[in-house]
């Protein structure tokens, strides 16, 4: 099932799906209360201050907000990366900043009271990841020193929210299972054949049918569409890059292993001719064992 016009992907639509689809208070609560094991009941007590301007490595944070005196830090991310952590303490260290921008206090003897940072990154990557798993900054530190010792950490809680991954928590909140289940429909179409436009566009008419997302597929159409195809078209060019610099380390390596490989011979060369054992260099040049204990037997490396 194919539209006639194809949508505008280029960052017409800036904001991730996963952003808009908590855009509303009353959804960010439930999915706060649905994390915490909470029931707050008013939407009005949470501050949004999500830093739309801040990006570190390409990423914008996708929600952050204050609700009773904690901090909370939101992210959305389909490929895990142990440097999650690291980009948490970026982030913090920006949003602090932004909420003591006013105070002129900060050298003074009284202590300045702070919101408790947390740090939960929601994953619905292919790449088969524990339903649960916590990240620290200090697993990044030398391994030769205790994690005692290091003055600043960071932790970051990665939740897998593929379709059928932490179904009590899918059930505390309809919003996170709905859109769990609007983009396993998606790969579901992939998995079938289907070009990603038309993968998407069916899932949005199956959805709406089966009321997953329905109120904001319905109204937003168009923007939910490029949405997610520009986060397709970003992972997909995030994956390429990946590639080709993998095959650019590759071949440097391959470079590097035949240089210094015709130096080995090369003084191995030498060394049997002084000695006259032209038959064994014979044998070396057509035995690639051979060679090597050559090697071994002059401690060449």
């Amino acid at each position: 099932m194919k539209h006639g016009t194809q949508s505008n992907t280029n960052r017409e639509y800036r904001d991730r799906l996963f952003k808009f689809i908590f855009r509303d208070k009353k959804d960010l609560l439930e999915l706060y209360n649905a994390l915490n094991d909470t029931a707050y009941d008013n939407p009005g007590d949470i501050v949004v201050n999500t830093l739309e301007d801040v990006v570190y490595m390409g990423m914008k944070n996708d929600i952050s907000f204050l609700l009773q005196e904690m901090l909370n830090l939101y992210e959305h991310q389909s490929t895990m990366s142990p440097n999650l952590p690291l980009r948490g303490l970026f982030y913090f260290a920006a949003l602090y900043r932004k909420l003591l921008a006013n105070d002129k206090d900060l050298y003074s003897s009284r202590r300045i009271p702070l919101p408790l940072p947390r740090f939960v990154i929601f994953y619905n990557g292919t790449k088969e990841e524990p339903e649960r798993m916590t990240l620290y900054l200090h697993d990044a530190f030398p391994k030769k020193y205790e994690v005692r010792e290091a003055d600043l950490d960071c932790r970051a809680t990665l939740i897998n929210i593929n379709a059928g991954r932490n179904r009590d928590l899918m059930k505390k909140c309809r919003r996170l299972e709905e859109y769990a289940l609007f983009v396993e429909k998606v790969r579901e179409y992939q998995r079938k054949g289907c070009a990603i436009e038309e993968a998407v566009d069916c899932a949005v008419e199956d959805c709406v049918q089966d009321g997953i997302l329905a109120d904001i597929l319905r109204e937003n159409r168009e923007e939910v569409r490029s949405m997610l195809l520009t986060e397709y078209n970003e992972q997909a060019h995030i994956e390429n890059e990946r590639k080709i610099a993998a095959d650019e380390a590759f071949a440097e390596g391959v470079e590097t292993g035949i240089e210094a490989g015709t130096e080995l011979f090369a003084a191995l060369t030498e060394r049997l001719v002084q000695e006259g054992r032209t038959e064994e260099l014979l044998r070396a040049t057509k035995e690639k064992t051979f060679r090597e204990k050559l090697y071994d037997e002059y401690g060449i490396k």
